[in-house]
């Protein structure tokens, strides 16, 4: 069974996130083979405060820019 765990920056609409989550099950589905009903996928959403790279977060980012 396949278990897909996606981890993205928080503000996507509800559309895109169900976009997603179709996207990445047929992917897996036509990659692999595997039946879609045993297929999983979670996505985590995470504020752009509690994500960071190279001790910079997100929003810090995005406000200098």
């Amino acid at each position: 069974m396949p278990f897909i765990d996606v981890t993205i920056g928080l503000g996507r609409s509800p559309e895109q996130i169900r976009s997603l989550i179709h996207e990445l099950t047929e992917a897996a589905h036509r990659a692999i083979d595997a039946p879609k009903d045993n297929i999983r996928v979670v996505v985590r959403e995470v504020p752009e405060t509690h994500w960071a790279a190279g001790d910079v977060t997100i929003a810090e980012r995005r406000a200098a820019r």
